[in-house]
C-alpha cells in the first residue's frame, strides 16, 4: 500500500469524477477538473525543472489555485510549502532560502514585495502569478498561461509513501521552521487514516474514497490553507470525496453565507479568534445553520464562555475540542456537551500513541502537570535544523517520540486538559501560570471581546501576569471589574497585576494568538498600562 497524498486525491477522482470539489467564491471545480488543472500545472512546472524533492512555494490567499498548486507539486513528488502571506520582505527572504525553494506560485497581490526578494534568492527560478483584482505588475508566468502549457493527462512516476510533506510554522517564538513528514505519517495523523473519535486505523488507501462515494460531506475549513488544520481539513475532504467549501479571508458574515449558500454539514475553526466572531455574526444574521451537524476547533483553545454560546445557539450539532500541533498531528479530542464545561483548557481523550510525560521522562500519575508527547507515526524532524530536531523527538523506553512543548494535565479519569505551551508560560513566584487559562478568564466577562497574556519583569516576583484586553464596542472594562471577575474563576497568583486595552488583539493570519506581538506592545506602551 503506497500511502501518498496525490494518490489520496485520485483515488477519489478515479470514483466521483463530476463531484464538485472545490468550491471558492462564486467559482467551482468538478474532481475531473481538478485533476485536470493540476495536471497541467505539474506538466508545466516539470518543463521549468521542478524535480521530484524540489520545493514549490505557495503563496496565496484561499483559492481553488492553491488548492491545486499543492496537488500539483505533489504529483510530482515534489514538496509544496506554504507561505504565510502576511509576510514582509525580510520574512519572506528568510523562508524562501530556509525552504529552498526552486519555483513559487504566488498571487498577482504580492508580486512587488516577491519582485524584491528573488534577487536574494538565487535558487527561486521560476514564479508562477495567480491573477487578481490588485493590478500589480509581474513578471514570470501568468498561471492561466501555465495551465495552457501543461497536458491534462495523468502520466506521472510512481509515488511512495516516503514522499515528503512540510509544513511552516510560526509557533509563538523565533524563526519560522519546517515540520518534515512521510506522506503516510502525516495521513495517519492528521489526514483521516485514523478514526479520531474511535481511534481505529483505516485498513487501506481506498477506505476514504469508498465511504464517500455515495454522501458528498460538504465541509468548510474556515482558516487560511498556509494553515495545517486547513490544509488538512481540505485534504481529508478531497480523500473521502467531499467538496471543500472556502472563502478567500476570513468574515465571519461571508462564513454563514457560505454555509447558508451551499448547506455546509461540517465546519472547522481555530479557537476563539474565529468561534466568538462567527457566533456573535450568527446572532446578529439570522442565518440558517440547518444543515450543519459538526464544528471542530483545533490548534488554539476554545474558551469555556464560547463553548457555552455554541452549545446554547446550535444545541443540534456536535462541537468538538481537539489537540495537536504540526509536530505531532492529532492527539486526542473532546466532545463538549452542557454540562461540565472545564474551566482552565479542552478536557480530551488521548489517542493510544499519546502520553503525558514528567521531567524524568515517565508517564505522570492523574493530577500532575507534563509535557504531551506522541509516538508512533511523527515526524522526520524540522528541515535543515538537526539542534531543534533533537529537543523535539526523544526516544523513552526505546520508542520514539515527538514532544512539541504542550503541557498537559492527567485527569482521574484519563483525559487530558490541555494547558498551553510551555515557551509561553510565565513563572511568577516560582508558580507556572499558563496564558491561555488566564485568557479563558478573561474572556468569560462579558466586556471583553479577546484578550492575551504575557508575562513581563517583576523586581519582587521575576515575571508577573500581564494582560492584553481588547474590549467590545462601546464598552471600557476597568482593571477593579477584570481584577474581581478573574479572582472568582482562576488561583490569586494567576490574576493579572497590569493590564493594557488594546483596540484590535494581535493574532496570526491562522488565528493563533501572537505573543511576540503582545510582548512589543508592552514593550512599547510601558507607561499606557491600567494598572500595576
Amino acid at each position: 500500500m503506497a500511502v501518498n497524498i496525490a494518490d489520496l486525491v485520485e483515488h477519489a477522482v478515479d470514483l466521483v469524477p463530476e463531484r464538485v470539489a472545490v468550491i471558492c467564491g462564486g467559482r467551482q471545480v468538478s474532481y475531473a477538473e481538478l485533476e485536470a488543472r493540476s495536471n497541467r500545472l505539474a506538466h508545466h512546472l516539470r518543463k521549468r525543472g521542478v524535480v521530484p524533492g524540489s520545493h514549490i512555494g505557495v503563496h496565496s490567499r484561499n483559492s481553488i489555485e492553491a488548492v491545486e498548486a499543492m496537488i500539483a507539486a505533489y504529483k510530482l513528488r515534489a514538496v509544496a510549502i506554504n507561505v504565510n502571506y502576511r509576510y514582509l520582505k525580510n520574512e519572506l527572504q528568510y523562508l524562501f532560502s530556509n525552504a529552498d525553494l526552486v519555483a513559487l506560485i504566488h498571487e498577482q497581490r504580492h508580486s512587488e514585495v516577491v519582485a524584491e526578494v528573488l534577487p536574494h534568492v538565487p535558487g527561486l527560478r521560476h514564479t508562477v502569478v495567480i491573477p487578481d483584482e490588485s493590478g500589480q505588475e509581474f513578471t514570470g508566468v501568468a498561471y492561466p498561461d501555465a495551465l495552457a502549457d501543461g497536458a491534462p493527462d495523468r502520466d506521472f512516476a510512481e509515488r511512495s509513501p516516503d514522499d515528503r510533506y512540510i509544513l511552516y510554522t510560526g509557533g509563538t517564538t523565533g524563526q519560522p521552521k519546517g515540520v518534515v513528514w512521510r506522506h503516510e505519517d502525516i495521513w495517519r495523523v492528521l489526514g483521516g487514516g485514523i478514526d479520531f473519535l474511535s481511534g481505529a486505523r483505516l485498513p487501506d488507501e481506498w477506505h476514504q474514497c469508498r465511504a464517500g462515494k455515495d454522501f458528498a460531506l460538504i465541509r468548510l475549513p474556515v482558516a487560511p490553507l498556509i494553515h495545517g488544520a486547513a490544509q488538512w481539513a481540505t485534504f481529508q475532504s478531497l480523500f473521502g470525496g467531499g467538496t471543500v467549501v472556502l472563502v478567500p479571508h476570513f468574515d465571519a458574515d461571508e462564513v454563514w453565507q457560505a454555509i447558508q449558500r451551499h448547506r455546509v454539514n461540517v465546519l472547522t475553526i481555530v479557537g476563539d479568534a474565529m468561534a466568538r466572531p462567527l457566533i456573535e455574526a450568527y446572532h446578529r444574521g439570522g442565518y440558517d445553520a440547518s444543515s450543519l451537524y459538526a464544528v471542530s476547533s483545533s490548534a488554539a483553545l476554545f474558551s469555556p464562555s464560547v463553548k457555552e454560546q455554541y452549545v446554547a445557539a446550535l444545541p443540534n450539532i456536535m462541537l468538538t475540542d481537539a489537540i495537536g500541533s504540526s509536530e505531532t498531528g492529532f492527539s486526542g479530542i473532546g466532545v463538549i456537551g452542557r454540562d461540565g464545561q472545564p474551566k482552565d483548557g479542552p478536557r480530551v481523550k488521548v489517542d493510544a500513541d499519546t502520553v503525558v510525560i514528567g521531567e524524568d521522562g515517565k508517564p505522570v500519575a492523574a493530577g500532575v502537570v507534563g509535557r504531551l508527547a506522541r509516538s508512533g507515526h511523527v515526524p522526520l524532524g524540522y528541515y535543515k535544523d538537526p539542534v531543534k530536531t533533537a529537543t523535539m523527538l526523544t526516544e523513552i523506553d526505546g520508542r520514539r517520540y515527538a514532544i512539541p512543548g504542550d503541557y498537559a494535565r492527567v485527569e482521574p479519569d484519563g483525559t487530558v486538559t490541555l494547558l498551553g505551551r510551555g515557551n509561553t508560560s510565565i513563572n511568577t513566584a516560582g508558580e507556572k501560570v499558563y496564558p491561555e487559562e488566564v485568557e479563558g478568564a478573561l474572556k468569560s466577562h462579558p466586556d471583553v471581546f479577546d484578550a492575551l497574556v504575557v508575562g513581563i519583569p517583576d523586581e519582587r516576583l521575576g515575571r508577573r501576569v500581564a494582560a492584553l484586553v481588547q474590549p467590545r464596542p462601546g464598552a471600557t472594562p476597568g482593571f477593579s471589574a477584570l481584577d474581581a471577575h478573574v479572582r472568582g474563576l482562576i488561583a490569586g497568583y494567576k490574576v493579572p497585576r497590569s493590564l493594557w486595552l488594546v483596540e484590535e488583539i494581535g493574532r496570526t493570519a491562522s488565528g493563533k494568538p501572537d505573543y511576540r506581538w503582545a510582548q512589543r506592545y508592552v514593550e512599547e506602551h510601558r507607561d499606557a498600562n491600567v494598572a500595576v
